[in-house]
């Protein structure tokens, strides 16, 4: 099974709040991969679970990681990390 990681800076004056956190989840979720997000040197927690991705607190300046396993993992590494960038 493939596996991506990607890592970001997030630019948003207001972190990542309920409706980018709920837009990256529901993209975890439609890719039918499995997903961790972690912030900075944090332990990773599941990233289709938007209790476990609100509880990162994720803020403006924090650096996140996103693990992608499964099929075309690549493709949706790269696709949820848009997702956090563009919800800015």
């Amino acid at each position: 099974m493939a596996t991506a990681t990607r890592t970001t800076t997030i630019t948003d004056p207001v972190g990542i709040h309920a409706r980018p956190a709920s837009q990256f989840v529901q993209a975890v979720t439609a890719s039918g991969c499995t997903a961790t997000i972690a912030k900075g040197s944090g332990a990773p927690v599941n990233a289709g679970s938007i209790l476990s991705v609100m509880g990162l607190g994720i803020q403006k300046g924090d650096e996140v990681a996103v693990v992608v396993e499964g099929d075309n993992a690549e493709k949706v590494a790269d696709d949820l990390i848009e997702t956090l960038t563009k919800a800015e």
